[in-house]
């Protein structure tokens, strides 16, 4: 699979950790370099500012092997995420969108997003708008509306979203099941429910697939793990996986992320 990451990125400062501690970080970027990690080729389209924490962003992005030829660095603050690491849980604060505040993709972002197999975004990535171009020129295309689906953005990229992804805590309930049904009348193929330790569950128009969690031995930070899942499951569902073995993937890539700090 060749994955094109576009949108959010973040610097994700853990106030409580080492007087501070910086790590890059953003849920497309963060996908980006688990698409790697899984054996695949990705790419990151995105701004960061011209700021330090743009440059680590850059560095640390490319040492992973992903694409940056249109990473662009702009004039102003690279994103900033504050989060404290509380038992083994991140707990977001106050978040500074910097460059990202008025975000959009260009001609030429969107010729070369087309040359890979699926695009993916997330609710703070700023290019719903530009998700029906996208899906129109042939691209698969994938949002991942964190636990916010009802959000204006998650709202207008539906439509246009081959593979929709979104957090929930309630586990697996008749609720819940027909929340996926009225996300899939609006025009995802695939309606994929993160459900923590509940596991997750999937939606195809016709049937419901259930899948559990991949135990991990000790959980440090799980910051990052629903970006996992969705990386490994977007990589088996491209690659020709079943919609089971898809979701197994993404579980399995996703503790793997549980082990350590931060994202990646």
């Amino acid at each position: 699979m060749k994955l094109a990451a576009v949108g959010s990125n973040c610097i994700d400062f853990y106030s409580n950790i080492e007087d501070g501690k910086a790590y890059p970080g953003g849920g497309p970027v963060n996908m980006a370099v688990y698409t790697v990690r899984l054996g695949g080729q990705s790419s990151y389209t995105g701004p960061v500012g011209d700021d330090e924490f743009g440059t680590i962003m850059r560095k640390a992005i490319a040492a992973k092997g992903v694409d940056i030829s249109h990473l662009h660095t702009e004039s102003g603050k690279t994103a900033v995420s504050q989060v404290e690491l509380l038992d083994g849980e991140r707990v977001f604060g106050d978040y500074d969108e910097g460059v990202l505040a008025d975000y959009r993709l260009t001609g030429a972002d969107m010729d070369f997003i087309c040359t890979h197999d699926v695009v993916v975004c997330d609710l703070w990535g700023k290019v719903e708008g530009q998700f029906p171009e996208l899906q129109r020129r042939g691209i698969k295309t994938a949002f991942d509306c964190a636990d916010r689906p009802e959000d204006e953005a998650s709202q207008v990229a539906m439509p246009h979203s081959d593979y929709l992804f979104f957090s929930s805590e309630a586990g697996d309930t008749v609720a819940l099941r027909d929340q996926m049904k009225g996300y899939h009348s609006r025009g995802p193929k695939l309606v994929i429910a993160m459900l923590g330790e509940h596991g997750s569950l999937c939606y195809d128009g016709k049937e419901f697939h259930k899948f559990g969690i991949v135990p991990c031995d000790k959980v440090v930070d799980t910051m990052g793990a629903g970006d996992s899942y969705i990386a490994g499951f977007l990589l088996g569902i491209t690659d020709g996986l079943t919609i089971d073995q898809a979701m197994e993937k993404g579980a399995a890539n996703a503790t793997e992320t549980l082990k350590y700090f931060g994202a990646w």
